[in-house]
């Protein structure tokens, strides 16, 4: 079973990310050149498979994935005449796509060098004012300090490091359509996970208060553009159930990460992303280079084996080579000395 599942993981990563996309048909006519007599899923099929049927196949297992750049660290990149504003800003920046995202199409932003599974971060919250308890709201936790309280003794809801680093940039998306950009519908609705957004965190409630009510006497967090009750229109999308905030809480495990922004699925955008020419329309707040970062848009696909991800498949890849060559040194010191054991005995 160890050794299917290895083959399994490295045959997931050798479609997605080693044979690109653009060549399944020719990765179709090499199976039926290698195997002319293979037969289709069904045994009543006795006629060799079609092109069509390989890139049927291969495209249910293979996901798509287009990912952009826009930190704007250089002169002439994207977005480098936001790196050094002072107050909101906004850059364009146009793309094109080369090839049809089928729907549903995920949009994520990926973030470099930013160490969200440093200990001392990762602690820096406080679950009870997550969960909607009252006293915290005014009372955080010590863990979320030096984001506990303002310069003014006030103190900070949502507390802690990783809600005052909660990444802030604005997108929007349009595609080009016969020489008109028009928007493109971007879906903000369950990005999170579940229980995150039904169990784990609650907003504050008291009777008939508002959460502006509640909130008062609150202070939002350092690098926020506004209060935490005010981040959606959306009542059931706001305060510490707003699902850009639940992404974000969710810590990663890795310096380099994605976390799922919008899901492309409605409008004239139903069946998918289209080929062509987009442009994303950016409102430049969270800035990376203080510490070395980059900054993409990521547009993904998924298959019924998962996102695109090469990290699994080239660790079980790893793992399973270091099994293969520890058994084989085991086996010649077992075969080399089994007769001395023998003697022994």
């Amino acid at each position: 079973m160890i050794l299917f599942a290895l083959a399994a993981a490295a045959w997931h990563w050798l479609l997605q990310d080693i044979v690109p996309v653009y060549q399944i048909k020719g990765i179709s006519k090499l199976f039926k050149l290698c195997l002319p007599k293979v037969q289709c899923f069904c045994d009543s099929l006795t006629s060799p498979p079609s092109e069509r049927q390989f890139n049927a196949l291969l495209m249910s297992v293979a996901s798509l994935l287009a990912n952009y750049d826009y930190t704007g660290a250089q002169p002439g990149e994207p977005c480098n005449n936001c790196v050094n504003a002072s107050d909101r800003c906004l850059c364009d920046f146009t793309f094109n796509i080369t090839e049809f995202f089928p729907a549903p199409v995920f949009m994520y932003y990926e973030l470099s060098d930013f160490y969200q599974n440093h200990y001392r971060y990762m602690i820096s919250r406080d679950e009870n004012q997550l969960s909607g308890d009252l006293d915290s709201l005014k009372n955080p936790a010590n863990e979320c300090a030096p984001y506990r309280v303002d310069s003014g003794q006030k103190p900070i809801a949502p507390c802690g490091a990783v809600a005052n680093s909660m990444f802030n940039d604005v997108l929007t998306l349009f595609y080009n359509e016969n020489g008109t950009f028009v928007e493109v519908p971007l879906n903000g609705k369950g990005i999170s996970w579940w229980t995150d957004y039904n169990i784990k965190f609650r907003n504050p409630e008291n009777g008939n208060q508002s959460l502006t009510d509640l909130f008062k006497g609150t202070s939002k967090p350092q690098n926020w553009l506004t209060e935490v009750w005010n981040l959606s229109s959306d009542p059931f999308n706001t305060g510490f159930i707003n699902e850009d905030f639940l992404v974000w809480m969710r810590s990663a495990a890795l310096p380099t990460f994605r976390k799922l922004y919008r899901r492309i699925e409605s409008g004239n955008f139903t069946d998918g992303l289209r080929a062509g020419e987009y442009q994303l329309r950016i409102q430049y707040n969270f800035h990376v280079l203080s510490f070395n970062g980059r900054k993409k848009i990521v547009f993904s696909t998924v298959s019924w084996m998962g996102g695109k991800n090469p990290f699994l498949g080239i660790a079980y890849l790893v793992f399973g080579s270091l099994c293969t060559v520890f058994a084989i040194i085991m086996l010649i010191v077992f075969l080399k000395y089994q007769g001395k054991m023998d003697e022994d005995i």
